[in-house]
């Protein structure tokens, strides 16, 4: 069974919504064990017990939360023991433009060098509407289109560990037998 963590930064509430929309995305894909925690709330064992994460941060000064980096600064003894894990990132930012594309990329860097492999997605979830440097928002996430860019970034995470992690090829997006969107 594959181990999911949303590990998120949250001070006014809008990324915690965001994570709480990857998690039932997650939710989506059988079969995974998945845990919603926020930085002040988890530790290093959480990162050693994972085997993908996502990763949400709001956007302070065009970056990543220093809540959240220090978060993986005291995380450097799991230098090399969770090198190979899989993850992806979500931000929300104060107005459209603020930099959480800037901040997913940030946090894709992170776990990089830690060396999680880490992903985007190449879906459209409504017209001119993509996460594929993570999911980003402008405030709260209100909209079908905001909330389902989080579902859907948590949905394929969860698709990728049990690709991956559990082997179970079926789950695959590109899976002939696989539906990406049931719904359609």
């Amino acid at each position: 069974m594959g181990k999911i963590l949303i590990l998120y930064f949250s001070k006014d509430g809008n990324t915690q919504k965001m994570a709480k929309y990857v998690f039932e995305g997650a939710k989506q894909i059988s079969g995974n064990d998945i845990k919603m925690l926020h930085v002040k709330d988890a530790c290093i064992d959480d990162v050693l017990w994972c085997d993908g994460i996502a990763l949400g941060s709001p956007t302070y000064l065009g970056t990543v939360a220093s809540e959240m980096k220090k978060f993986w600064e005291d995380c450097l003894p799991a230098w090399q023991k969770i090198d190979g894990k899989i993850g992806c990132a979500f931000s929300s930012q104060g107005g459209w433009g603020g930099g959480a594309e800037l901040t997913c990329q940030a946090l894709n860097t992170i776990l990089m060098n830690y060396g999680f492999l880490v992903f985007g997605v190449t879906d459209y979830v409504a017209h001119q509407f993509t996460t594929h440097y993570g999911a980003i928002q402008a405030g709260e996430p209100r909209l079908d289109k905001e909330i389902e860019s989080c579902r859907r970034l948590g949905k394929r995470l969860a698709e990728w560990v049990a690709v991956y992690v559990d082997g179970r090829t079926e789950q695959h997006p590109l899976n002939e037998n696989y539906s990406r969107h049931p719904d359609k």
